[in-house]
This record gives structure tokens, C-alpha cells and sequence, in this order.
């Protein structure tokens, strides 16, 4: 059993105790009155650039992606960097899409991308599916910020049995529900800022130590074993891996931007205009992305895998535990610490956010739309804060009795599951052509077919997709959302054929700005 490395995890504890107290403490910072949904679930829309920009990416890129990006490519090697490409495609739609959407939620009280479905076509029943969606896609990805919680623990030596075990993820839980509570979004807006100058600070160390260490790039890569460093060639009838390598960039990039989460920390900017910028300036962490996925090449090159001390991690974690093994074997014990605490606090951002996300949700669109349909401001505020507790306890009940697997594999069906939201909402944002009970039919399809597939793919991201003496490995989700469109297209023709009659939109042209 590893031993506590007490230098690590004092610096460690000291960093966590910091943004424990900047999270309290920014329930004060831009204040507003939290007795107001608006003000605590997306800090009144007052968030300028800079800050959009901590608290975009902070909830775009993730404890889990420190971890996942780079312990793919020290398992599978190539097709890791797909997160790089997959990254980049989604600032032009970030550029394109949100900031009309962000216009039209302003101006319309929208706190969520449910509200916006609910005005744009008047359907329920088609709001309660993007809901649902939202939720069940947020709560395994909540679990995996906790996972990538245990990882660090774990490696920094704190073990025990029973009670024990689970204790320090207990305390990050009540750490995280006891701020998000408080302060609402305004406290991970304020502890993106500490957790990206970390990550940043930690990925620019980690690229330029290790390779000195191991005598520069040319080493590492040839240490690597050649299959993978590059994408197998596809054989004969079939696009290979080069079919799913495309497909998870693309399918990735149109998802991303769709789970609540994201849309919570798009709809808190405070213009239009700001999203535009971060569309530009957002980039930045795609770079620091493909540094991180170097990483789990480094990884290989160091030999973590023969080191006594991975077993044990690797045992529990599998390839996850490659960085933390890394970090371990190349850097002093204070900056271990630095850098454990930049991946836990990058677990706390997200999972905030995100339950602040499922929280909006719940509140706005199932408890005012089908509970209580005239609850005082400060009703549907306290109802939130509560979802928002609830949604963070089964997150934490999932990881502490539920196998680690499946979370990861419940993730990936997430990602299935909120793309076919797209028609509804980046689509919706131009068009109000289609009809609304065709968008739901397509949406019941794409996420039937999209679960089936990938239970047959044994929950694998990619379905071996076969037509005409061809196969096509791809990405189930995109799969999906093309079945999903095709559905929608058809049957809005059909149904506008046979009734012509729309429900009423409440949203006007000149909502959406320029």
C-alpha cells in the first residue's frame, strides 16, 4: 500500500482550504439578491468576457478530461488527440449559435435551454424531453468530477476501509454542495479563475520538465510503440479508424455545447458580444488540450507502468491513474501537491456548475411547469438550491456503491443522449420551420436507436455501422443525430401537410439581435 505523501497533501489541503473560503466568500462578489433564480443560477447575466472565459472553460474542460485525454492516449495512443480537432469546430458554432441565443433568453427571462424550446414552440411535452435529456447526460458526468477526486486522493495515500475509504470524497462533496448552496453560480465563476491559472501553470511545467528529463521529444516519441502514435490504416471496404476518428470529433463538437452545463455558462455572460470574444479566445485551452494528451505519451515514455507503485493505482483507477503516476515519479512532492490540487479543484468547477445546470432545470421546467405554476421568486430560488443538494447526493451515492465503470460508461451514453437536443436548440435558434411533434419524434428515435447501438457496442462510443458491403466505424451519437433529423425533416412536412397548424411563438424576430 502506498504510503501518505504528507509535503503533497499538505499542499494540497492548504489549496483546497483557499477556494473552500473564495467559494463562501463569493456569494458577496457582484452581489445580487440569490433570493432570485437568475441571480444564483446564472449570477445575475453579469459576467464579463474574462470571466466567461474562466467560467467557460473551467466547465468545458474538466478534472476528468486532466485525466481521461491523456490516460487515452497512454491506452489507445492516436485516436486520444480526436479532443483536439473536436475542440476547435466548436468555437465557430460557439461564434455562430449562442450569441442569438443568449439574445433571445435575455430578452425573454429564459434561465435555461428548456426555455427557450418551451417559448420557440410552444410544445410541453418537447421542453419535458430536453429536460430529462439534460439531467440524465449531467448526472453520470457530476460522477466523474468525483472520480477524478478519488484518483488524486488515492495517489496522494490516503486509503482506509469501510467509512474511512470514502470519508475525504465525503468532505469534498459537503465542500462543493455547502458553496454551490450559498453562493450558487458566482462560486464556481470565482474558483475557475484559481483552478485555470493551476492547470495552466501545472500543463507548461509538466511539457517542458518531463521531456528534459527524458531527453526531449525525439525519445519520448520513439519510446512510444508505433502503433500508436498514428491511426491504423483502414482495410479494405471500410473507413477504420479513421471513420470514428472523424466522426468523435465532429459528434463531440456538436454535443459539447448542448449539455446544460455549458449552456448555464453561456447564458451567465453578460452580452452577446462576450461570447463572441470567448468564441475567439477560447481556443487557448483547445492548445493546452493537446498538451495534456502528450502527456499520456510521456507516461509510456517514463515506464509509470513498471514503477511498483502504479500497480496499486492501476489496479483501482485502470489507465486513469497513468497522471497521477506521472506527476509522482517526475516532480517534487510541493509541486505534486500543486498539481493534485489544480485536477481536484477542476473537479469542483464543473460538478458545481453542473449541478447548478440540472438544478435550473428541474426548477424551471418540470416543479414551475408541472408542480407549482406560480411560485414567488424566492420559492423557485429555494427550490433550485434544494435540486441542486439532490443532484449532487446522487452523483455522490452513485460513486460510492456503483462501480466506476459505470459511470464512464453512463457518460458516454450522455453524450448520445444530448445531441439529439440539437435539432430543438441550434437548430430552433434559426428556424421555427420545423414541427414541434416531429422534433419530438425524432428525438424518441435518436435516443432509443442511440442507447440500443451502443448497448450492442458494449457501450463503446463507436458502432460499426454497415451498408452496402461497407463498414463504417462512427460515432454512435452522430449516427443518431442523423437518423433524428431525418425523422424531424419527413414528418414536419407530413404533419404540416395534414394540419398547417403551429402553436404559437412567443419568441420575435428581433429577439435574436443581429
Amino acid at each position: 500500500m502506498q504510503s501518505v505523501n504528507w509535503v503533497a497533501l499538505s499542499v494540497f489541503v492548504l489549496l483546497f482550504g483557499f477556494i473552500t473560503w473564495l467559494g463562501f466568500a463569493a456569494a458577496r462578489w457582484r452581489k445580487g439578491d440569490l433570493d432570485l433564480l437568475h441571480e444564483w443560477g446564472l449570477g445575475g447575466r453579469r459576467f464579463g468576457t474574462l470571466i466567461t472565459w474562466f467560467l467557460v472553460g473551467g466547465d468545458l474542460y474538466t478534472a476528468y478530461t486532466f485525466i481521461a485525454v491523456p490516460a487515452l492516449a497512454f491506452g489507445a495512443g492516436a485516436l486520444a488527440f480526436f479532443a483536439v480537432p473536436y475542440t476547435i469546430v466548436v468555437y465557430p458554432l460557439l461564434f455562430l449559435v449562442f450569441p442569438r441565443l443568449w439574445n433571445v433568453c435575455a430578452k425573454r427571462g429564459y434561465i435555461t435551454g428548456s426555455d427557450f424550446v418551451r417559448g420557440r414552440f410552444g410544445n410541453r411535452w418537447l421542453a419535458l424531453a430536453i429536460t430529462i435529456t439534460g439531467i440524465a447526460a449531467t448526472m453520470p458526468y457530476i460522477a466523474l468530477q468525483l472520480v477524478g477526486i478519488q484518483v488524486v486522493i488515492g495517489a496522494l495515500g490516503v486509503s482506509g476501509t469501510g467509512l474511512m475509504a470514502d470519508l475525504p470524497l465525503i468532505v469534498a462533496f459537503l465542500v462543493l454542495a455547502a458553496f454551490t448552496y450559498s453562493s450558487g453560480l458566482r462560486a464556481p465563476a470565482s474558483i475557475a479563475i484559481v483552478k485555470d491559472i493551476l492547470i495552466y501553470i501545472t500543463a507548461f511545467a509538466v511539457v517542458i520538465a518531463i521531456p528534459i528529463q527524458l531527453g526531449g521529444f525525439g525519445k519520448i516519441f520513439a519510446a512510444v510503440p508505433a502503433q500508436k502514435l498514428l491511426l491504423a490504416v483502414p482495410g479494405p471496404n471500410t473507413t477504420g479508424a479513421y471513420g470514428a476518428y472523424a466522426t468523435l470529433a465532429l459528434g463531440s463538437a456538436l454535443a459539447l455545447l448542448l449539455y446544460p452545463h455549458s449552456l448555464t455558462g453561456i447564458l451567465s455572460a453578460n452580452s452577446g458580444r462576450a461570447i463572441r470574444r470567448n468564441a475567439a479566445l477560447l481556443p487557448g485551452y483547445s492548445f493546452v488540450l493537446g498538451l495534456l494528451a502528450l502527456i499520456g505519451f510521456f507516461a509510456i515514455a517514463a515506464g509509470v507502468s513498471k514503477a511498483p507503485e502504479f500497480a496499486a493505482g492501476f489496479k483501482q483507477f485502470g489507465n486513469n491513474y497513468a497522471v497521477p503516476a506521472l506527476l509522482l515519479h517526475s516532480f517534487p512532492a510541493w509541486f505534486v501537491g500543486v498539481a493534485f490540487a489544480a485536477i481536484g479543484i477542476g473537479a469542483l468547477v464543473p460538478a458545481a456548475i453542473m449541478s447548478i445546470a440540472a438544478a435550473n432545470l428541474y426548477t424551471r421546467n418540470i416543479h414551475r411547469e408541472f408542480i407549482n405554476h406560480n411560485p414567488t421568486d424566492k420559492e423557485e430560488a429555494q427550490i433550485a438550491k434544494w435540486a441542486s443538494l439532490l443532484v449532487k447526493l446522487g452523483a455522490l451515492v452513485f460513486i460510492l456503491f456503483v462501480p466506476t465503470q459505470y459511470a464512464i460508461q453512463l457518460q458516454l451514453l450522455g453524450g448520445i443522449w444530448i445531441i439529439q437536443t440539437l435539432p430543438s436548440v441550434m437548430i430552433g435558434v434559426y428556424t421555427r420551420w420545423f414541427n414541434s411533434w416531429a422534433l419530438l419524434a425524432g428525438w424518441a428515435a435518436g435516443i432509443i436507436t442511440g442507447t440500443r447501438l451502443a448497448v450492442l457496442a458494449n457501450l463503446k462510443p463507436t458502432y460499426p455501422l454497415a451498408f452496402a458491403g461497407h463498414t463504417f466505424p462512427g460515432y454512435t451519437a452522430f449516427y443518431t443525430l442523423i437518423l433524428n433529423l431525418v425523422i424531424a425533416l419527413v414528418l414536419t412536412v407530413i404533419l404540416n401537410a395534414i394540419s398547417g397548424r403551429q402553436a404559437k411563438d412567443e419568441t420575435l424576430a428581433a429577439d435574436y439581435g443581429a
